[in-house]
């Protein structure tokens, strides 16, 4: 089982990025599966999730600014980060939604900065 994010960068405050997970040993139309962040010193946050049936959930603050997505075929999830501000500033990761998680990769490092 792997899930590797990729896709982060540094972006001026008000900028975009796209966060790919790359699912190898687990299905992300079969799965509850979410996006979660990190900073250092702090525990991992749920960020969003999408559902099998495809609907999606967000923490209170990306809401309105960040999308979920997924495509079937590829087996791969998305995270649309739009407006972003310096506190989105964080490690972010893929995983399931229900315990146990599956191995956690290295994340993707998304750096939001003037």
């Amino acid at each position: 089982v792997q899930l590797q994010a990729s896709g982060g960068g540094l972006v001026q405050p008000g900028g975009s990025l796209t966060l790919s997970c790359a699912a190898s040993g687990v299905s992300v139309s079969s799965n509850l599966m979410g996006w979660y962040r990190q900073v250092p010193g702090k525990q991992r946050e749920f960020v969003a999730a999408i559902t099998i049936r495809g609907t999606s959930n967000y923490v209170d603050s990306v809401k309105g600014r960040f999308a979920i997505s997924r495509d079937n075929a590829k087996n791969m999830m998305y995270l649309q980060m739009n407006s972003l501000k310096p506190e989105d500033t964080a490690v972010y990761y893929c995983n399931t939604l229900v315990q146990p998680f599956k191995p956690w990769g290295q994340g993707t490092q998304v750096t939001v900065s003037s």
